[in-house]
Parts: structure tokens; C-alpha cells; sequence
């Protein structure tokens, strides 16, 4: 080849790559939610929005390329001092999005720097008028707060901050170890309350039932005795007719009379005996009845006057009342003391004042016997 030819195919590779660089420079495609600012000979010109645009090659100049969407910047902890003097660190989280792409470039070096410096300062101040109480309890008060003052300042910057989140307060570690003994402590307290108050109701129900137990308990008691009493009175009544139609003689009371010495006499601290009279009066008799029983005595007599044909004494069945119907009757016995009980309860009788014995006049207690049948034992 000659250098003639050499040279018209480097001048035709120079014109092709000026072609290319021409095209490139002259031809620009921007995205979507992205907008360009072009500057023509150092100077502001236009904004191009999503699209194809041309340009002039060499004299427009794309300046910046900003970003549409919304973004979401998380800035470092920083230190806070509270109003009660206590350093607390705080994660900010910012969410802006560039409304004015030419007042984003052309009015602050670096806005994400500034919405950084913007947040930090104004943090220090709302924060510096609360205490730790009120940080930890007024995020939602806080965001408000930095979102207006954000707001305000970053709008001649052409940009929009949607939101302000306080990602975490992290008190001093001592501080956070005097909350967490504070709030053991608070839940130890509600737990002894209400651990208190369960014992206070199951000692009330308890003694409710023990109440209703004892009442219950005492009337069974109560008419179990009443019951009792009266079988014993029916009992004592039956015996004491049957003794009186048998008709004892001084024998049969001398012979239970000497059935009743070995029991006097029994136990070794017994130093004193306590025997009635009408054991004497028993003894004689019995020495007229031996003295008296010989082969001619004649015909016994009962109480009267007529004679019996043979000494033995006839008893007389008792006549026993129904247990239902004594049952029934104990019970309305019963119905009728409680009633009683419950009225005396109701309001004390006054009994008045007691008789009072002048000197020279007798006990109104009672007849003072004689010493002879039922009269007081003697002592020997």
C-alpha cells in the first residue's frame, strides 16, 4: 500500500470515529424517574425529562443526573443530651425525594449531606427539651417535630422529606440497668398485689365455708341434743311408771342398795365414804322382813290393802310411742328452741332486778326438807 493510501484510510477512520463521538454527544436517551440538567457553554439550559432527546454536540453539556424516586437515608447514631443531663445515642432514617432537580444541584453542594447536618442539629434541639422519660415515651411527637423543621428547610433545596423515624434510643448501659431493676422491681409489686389479693378472696371463701360449716355443724349438734334429751326424758318417764305399777318393797330397794356398795367403795383414793340415811331405815327393813318370814306369815299385802296370793310383783308393760312420730315431734321441738335462740339473739330480755332477801327470811330457791325420805346423805 502506498502512504497515499494509507493516509486517506487513517483520515476516513478519524472521520468515522468524530462521527461516532458527534452521534454519542448529540443523541441522549434519559430514564425513567430520572432527570438531566444540560448546561450550554458553562451555563444552565434545560432539564430533560424520561425520553430521547438531541442535543448540540460540544456546546451542551450534561451537568448532573438526578434520581426521582423517593430514597431512604439511615445516618449513623448520634449523641443526645437530654434535658435531665443524660447522653442517649439515636439512629435517624430519613425518607425524601428531589422535587426541583435544578434547585437540588444548583442551591446545595451535597443535599444529602445537608438533610444529614440539617437532621443532627434539629434532633439536638427537640430532644434538649425533653427528658429521658419523655424521649423514650414521645417518638411519635419527635418525628412530627423533625419532619416540619426538615420540611421548611430542605424546600428551597427542591426536595420533599415524606418521613422521620427514630430507629432506636439507646440510653447509657447504667441508666438502662436502673430501668430494667425499676421495672423488675414494678413487676414484683403487681405480682405480690395480686398474689395478695388471691390469698385475701381464698381466706374469705374459707372462712365463709368454715361459717356455714359451724352453723351447720352446731344446729346438727343442737338437735342431736335436743333429740337425745328427749329420749332420755321419754326413757327416765317410762322407767320411773314401770318402778311405780311394780310396786317395790323395802326388799328390792335394800338389795339395789347393796349392789350400789361395791361401787362407792371402789378406787384406792377413796379416804371417805358418803352413804345415805335411807340406807339404815333399808337395813332395818330388811331385818323386820327375815324376822317376819316364818312358815305361818300370812298373805302380802300391796299398797291397796288387798292381798296378793303370791309375793311376786307384776309389771305392767310401758306403752312406747312411735319412733316417727317422736322423731317428728323432736323435730319441731327443735324448729321451735332455734326460733327462740335466734329472737334471744335478736335483742336481750332484761331480766330486772333480783329479789332481794332481807335478813331472818328463807332462800326462795326452794322447801327446805326434813331429815327424813329424800333428805341430804350423811356422812360417816
Amino acid at each position: 500500500m502506498t502512504p497515499a493510501g494509507l493516509a486517506t484510510l487513517v483520515v476516513l477512520a478519524l472521520l468515522v470515529l468524530f462521527a461516532l463521538v458527534v452521534v454519542a454527544r448529540t443523541v441522549r436517551i434519559v430514564p425513567q424517574a430520572t432527570a438531566q440538567l444540560i448546561e450550554r457553554l458553562g451555563r444552565y439550559s434545560r432539564t430533560l425529562d424520561a425520553g430521547l432527546h438531541l442535543l448540540i454536540p460540544f456546546i451542551d453539556k450534561v451537568r448532573a443526573n438526578v434520581d426521582l424516586r423517593e430514597q431512604v437515608v439511615s445516618f449513623p447514631p448520634q449523641p443526645v443530651i437530654t434535658s435531665d443531663n443524660l447522653v442517649v445515642s439515636i439512629d435517624t432514617v430519613i425518607y425524601f425525594q428531589v422535587t426541583d432537580p435544578k434547585s437540588a444541584v444548583y442551591e446545595i453542594y451535597n443535599y444529602i449531606q445537608g438533610i444529614e447536618q440539617l437532621t443532627v442539629t434539629t434532633l439536638r434541639n427537640v430532644i434538649g427539651s425533653l427528658d429521658l422519660e419523655q424521649t423514650l415515651t414521645s417518638r411519635d411527637e419527635i418525628n412530627g417535630q423533625l419532619r416540619g423543621v426538615l420540611d421548611e428547610a430542605t424546600g428551597k433545596w427542591g426536595i420533599r422529606v415524606n418521613r422521620v423515624e427514630l430507629k432506636a434510643i439507646d440510653p447509657p448501659a447504667s441508666v438502662q440497668d436502673s430501668m430494667e431493676q425499676q421495672m423488675r422491681a414494678e413487676r414484683q409489686r403487681r405480682a405480690t398485689i395480686l398474689t395478695a389479693e388471691g390469698v385475701k378472696q381464698s381466706q374469705i371463701l374459707t372462712a365463709e365455708g368454715e361459717k356455714q360449716s359451724n352453723i351447720l355443724r352446731a344446729e346438727g349438734t343442737a338437735q342431736a341434743a335436743i333429740l337425745n334429751a328427749q329420749g332420755e326424758s321419754r326413757a327416765i318417764t317410762q322407767v320411773f311408771e314401770a318402778i311405780h305399777r311394780g310396786n317395790p318393797d323395802q326388799k328390792l330397794l335394800a338389795y339395789q342398795y347393796l349392789q350400789m356398795l361395791p361401787q362407792l367403795a371402789r378406787g384406792d383414793s377413796n379416804k371417805l365414804w358418803i352413804i345415805p340415811s335411807e340406807l339404815g331405815e333399808a337395813l332395818k327393813g330388811i331385818g323386820g322382813v327375815l324376822g317376819t318370814l316364818t312358815p305361818d306369815a300370812g298373805p302380802r299385802r300391796d299398797r291397796s290393802g288387798e292381798t296378793a296370793e303370791h309375793p311376786e310383783v307384776f309389771f305392767d308393760e310401758p306403752v312406747l310411742q312411735d319412733p316417727n312420730e317422736a322423731l317428728a315431734a323432736a323435730r319441731r321441738e327443735a324448729a321451735g328452741a332455734s326460733a327462740e335462740a335466734e329472737g334471744a339473739a335478736v335483742g336481750p330480755v332484761d331480766p330486772g332486778p333480783m329479789p332481794s332477801r332481807s335478813a331472818g327470811q328463807p332462800d326462795q330457791l326452794g322447801p327446805v326438807d326434813g331429815p327424813g325420805e329424800g333428805s341430804a346423805p350423811e356422812l360417816l
